[in-house]
């Protein structure tokens, strides 16, 4: 099965579908990991808050997948928020993740109120003109959050992953993603599955012979963004994957762009500072 990439603004490029660990015990992550690198999955999206990066990392070398084909993205948690910090940060990630370079690393929010992201940025700019990490990247920014990051960098933003879904389709911040070039990742792409009911996904489901949840991750992937949907049954990490089969008509969707509704899940990123 060939995963489609997508190419970064840094000319680096990266898997469209990756795997998410969100919310994984760490004693359960080496399995569920090594399930999706045998389904066909070679992006892993992990973070040091999620506690679970060592079982990233032990998943890894016991998969006989070259180190060439997999993509690694990890995230600075806010209490790490800082230059000299995030640098600390970096090292432990990357040692618990076992790996010499990361694929990618994101600010995880921008914590407005601790007001460093501008810092924590500067540390990631540092990074990936030492080579250690190949893309830098934000997640839950806000537009205005990204405008004034960019107006004191230097590094674009390869990405930015924010919570996107049938449900909260985030059009403010992928409309800016994309004026600045930057790729918009979705997590939370199924919204935990409250958008899995809704009848028009039902019906679109229904007539292709396949799950609500490959209706709305083929829906992501044709509107061009990187989707990282999680699970730990290996059933569904299969079926997650096994979304190239078929192809929404622009009726279908539309039906599902019409299913916002400012449902989100997770915190604003106004408001979390963590």
């Amino acid at each position: 099965m060939s995963i489609p990439s997508i190419s970064l603004n840094n000319g680096v490029t990266m898997p469209q579908l990756g795997f998410g660990v969100f919310q994984v015990p760490d004693d359960e992550t080496t399995a569920a990991v090594a399930e999706a690198l045998r389904a066909g999955y070679r992006s892993i999206d992990t973070a040091a808050v999620y506690g679970n990066e060592a079982g990233v990392g032990r998943a890894l070398p016991d998969s006989g997948i070259g180190r060439d084909e997999l993509f690694i993205t990890s995230k600075v948690w806010n209490s790490d928020q800082g230059y000299d910090s995030t640098l600390r940060a970096f090292d432990e990630s990357l040692s618990k993740l076992r790996l010499e370079q990361l694929d990618m690393y994101l600010i995880h929010w921008p914590a407005p109120a601790q007001d460093l992201y501008l810092d924590t940025w500067r540390a990631l700019e540092r990074l990936v003109s030492e080579g250690r990490v190949r893309a830098i990247g934000v997640s839950n920014f806000e537009p205005a959050h990204l405008e004034r990051l960019i107006a004191a960098s230097d590094v674009l933003p390869a990405v930015n992953q924010v919570e996107l879904h049938p449900a909260l389709q985030n059009r403010a911040v992928a409309a800016a993603n994309a004026a600045h070039g930057i790729a918009t990742e979705a997590w939370s792409p199924l919204a935990q599955g409250a958008v899995l009911r809704d009848p028009a996904v039902l019906a679109i489901a229904h007539s292709y012979g396949v799950s609500p949840a490959q209706i709305v991750l083929r829906w992501h992937l044709q509107q061009g963004r990187i989707v990282i949907p999680k699970s730990v049954t290996a059933s569904r990490i299969a079926e997650n994957i096994d979304v190239f089969g078929f192809e929404l008509s622009n009726d279908e969707l539309a039906a599902v762009d019409a299913l916002d509704r400012d449902g989100r899940t997770g915190p604003h990123p106004d408001e979390f500072n963590g």
